[in-house]
């Protein structure tokens, strides 16, 4: 999935910075949330997600008696008023909570926060949708899930949920992958959020076991901006924090070949992912959160 382009916003809402500083998930969903959805209306896409429960694009050989031209007057085009049974979508967030996550370098928040308010604003965004929404916790296995649903109450036991996620041990994505396309009963749509700094090999079999089964996939790989440019100076001690490993290095000396290892892992997870049909961003934990709801609602606007 090419990037999607950032929409006119008040950055204000949708920055790190001033969202780190808020209190409860649900505050932070709201927010985020409310001021994308501003952005949205002051932008060339209008329309694009306040119709979206009632709404698609035309496609050919929908009945033309379902066009609402009134829609079409205000986005220049064409809409089909939908049914019921066609707005309802399972979307299950994985978020990966492994102790690699719980680093923050050049951010306001750790990776794990940043994945969470992310995970939590798309699951308001499908809430106005009509989605029922689950949401499952990993490290190197399955730590916590809620189950999805549309119910009333559901949403706010979803963001409580995520207002208590803590860190975890060792990454294992692709276990919960497996388990998750073997559970699942009906198509559906993934979102992973994580620093897939895990085994490319797993990570790609499991993604694909899900769209094996049918399932719509969408990836965000969160990596701090500390993590994606390096720019540590004189002798270092980095530690792992999965494996409390310790090794000291002159960033001189490692910057090249290390810069060249992370764009790589990115590289290779976007060539492979999106060939098996799997949507890819990477997100700089730094930077506003509009680019990953946008990418949620383009992934949304091309189900069938």
């Amino acid at each position: 999935m090419p990037a999607p382009t950032a929409a006119p916003r008040d950055v204000r809402f949708l920055d790190p910075a001033v969202i780190a500083r808020l209190g409860s998930m649900e505050l932070k969903a709201r927010t985020v949330v409310e001021g994308f959805l501003s952005g949205l209306h002051r932008s060339p896409f209008k329309g694009f997600s306040v119709e979206f429960a009632e709404y698609r694009q035309y496609l050919p050989g929908d009945d033309l008696s379902t066009l609402d031209w009134k829609v079409y007057a205000r986005t220049d085009r064409h809409y089909v008023k939908k049914f019921e049974e066609e707005t309802n979508l399972e979307c299950h967030l994985l978020l990966d909570v492994s102790a690699s996550m719980a680093y923050r370098g050049g951010a306001p928040m750790t990776k794990v926060e940043y994945g969470s308010v992310l995970a939590a604003s798309l699951a308001y965004l499908m809430s106005r949708q009509r989605d029922a929404t689950g949401l499952i916790q990993f490290d190197d296995r399955i730590t916590a899930r809620v189950p999805a649903s549309a119910r009333p109450g559901h949403l706010h036991s979803l963001l409580l949920a995520l207002d208590r996620v803590v860190p975890g041990t060792r990454s294992n994505v692709g276990r919960p992958l497996h388990q998750l396309a073997d559970a699942l009963t009906k198509r559906s749509l993934v979102v992973l959020v994580s620093d897939l700094l895990d085994d490319p090999d797993e990570v790609v079999s499991g993604l694909k076991h899900l769209r094996f089964r049918g399932t719509d996939v969408i990836v965000f790989q969160v990596l701090d901006p500390y993590e994606i440019r390096f720019p540590f100076k004189g002798a270092s001690r980095f530690t792992d924090l999965e494996s409390a490993d310790e090794v000291t290095a002159d960033p001189s000396r490692v910057r090249e070949a290390y810069l060249e290892a992370i764009d790589g892992l990115r590289s290779r997870y976007e060539k492979e992912l999106r060939s098996h049909g799997i949507d890819f961003l990477m997100l700089d934990t730094s930077k506003p959160l509009d680019f990953g709801l946008l990418a949620y609602l383009d992934a949304r606007a091309r189900r069938k």
